[in-house]
């Protein structure tokens, strides 16, 4: 089953560089709108706690992390291309500098009181406060810049960006886009989403004007989905057999350990479960929930550790 349903919400930074994915890709998806902020007792079911957005779903298979689910995307529709082959290293390494310090960057400078407002306007007092205290849970013991430092930090990036786009190159790493354009894009997305902070990209007009490239890939075909059909359909599907994939093993674990996996730098719910993939570059836990069947929930093996129960 390659059906795509994608757990999301629409103001989601992450959310939105797979949504313009799809795009890309033109592959057409299903939409299942979760809440921003937790409980979300129905995609908890699914994961198993993972409380980071978005979580992509097929058939039994919970794909977590946009980095391993612009990998699964890549497999399915090999072109056009995430990867080129000529700079895949270089573009792997920018778009994980974009999905954690640029983007952490982006969100000090975004959620002064102004930006907030203005971000997310269309919340209650009450709901914005909720936020918050949601996103202070969410971020645990990250390191957090002052208001200055991120300011001009997130000024000095989008120099650099802007110079990487010089000579009239029309994406980041050449004639094509790559995933380091997709992961830029969204911390982009969602500045612009804040006219009363997003004056900083005044300073970078080839970068915005690449934004606007980016933009015009759109979201492609996606139909409005439950989250009750979500768990009907993971009911009624077995996860993908894995049993021919490699096995990697750093940390003397074997298939089948119970164990538990959770990022290593925020957002550190666990998600227990019977180890049943361990590659180069991938883990996941096979796992029973009541609502959801049997599923199996996969991780990447970059910017998630692993501990056996």
């Amino acid at each position: 089953m390659t059906e795509i349903i994608f757990h999301h919400y629409p103001n989601s930074p992450f959310s939105e560089k797979v949504r313009l994915m799809f795009g890309f890709k033109q592959l057409a998806w299903k939409s299942v709108i979760i809440p921003a902020i937790m409980p979300k007792p129905n995609l908890t079911a699914l994961t198993g706690g993972y409380r980071r957005t978005p979580v992509m779903q097929i058939g039994a298979d919970i794909y977590c992390d946009t980095a391993l689910i612009a990998d699964v995307l890549e497999r399915l529709a090999p072109s056009p291309p995430l990867y080129q082959e000529h700079s895949a290293g270089l573009a792997r390494t920018l778009a994980q500098w974009a999905d954690s310090t640029l983007f952490w960057t982006m969100i000090t400078h975004l959620f002064q009181p102004a930006g907030m407002q203005s971000a997310l306007g269309n919340l209650t007092p009450e709901q914005i406060k909720a936020f918050g205290a949601d996103r202070a849970a969410f971020r645990g013991n990250l390191p957090r810049m002052s208001l200055p430092e991120a300011t001009g930090s997130l000024a000095e990036y989008l120099r650099r960006l802007e110079d990487m786009l010089a000579d009239g190159k029309p994406y980041l790493l050449g004639a094509q886009p790559s995933i380091a354009d997709f992961s830029v894009y969204h911390s982009v997305w969602f500045l612009q989403s804040a006219p009363a902070v997003a004056g900083v990209l005044d300073a970078a007009p080839k970068l915005k004007e690449w934004a606007r490239r980016m933009a015009a890939f759109g979201h492609h075909q996606f139909d409005k989905a439950s989250a009750e059909y979500a768990l009907e359909v993971a009911r009624n599907s077995r996860p993908a057999d894995t049993a021919q994939l490699p096995f990697v093993d750093f940390h003397g674990v074997a298939l089948g350990d119970r164990v538990a996996i959770m990022p290593t730098d925020y957002g550190i719910d666990p998600v227990e479960g019977e180890l049943v993939v361990s590659t180069d570059n991938e883990l996941a836990v096979r796992r029973t929930d009541p609502l959801a069947g049997t599923v199996v929930v996969h991780f990447p093996r970059v910017g998630f550790q692993l501990k056996k129960n």
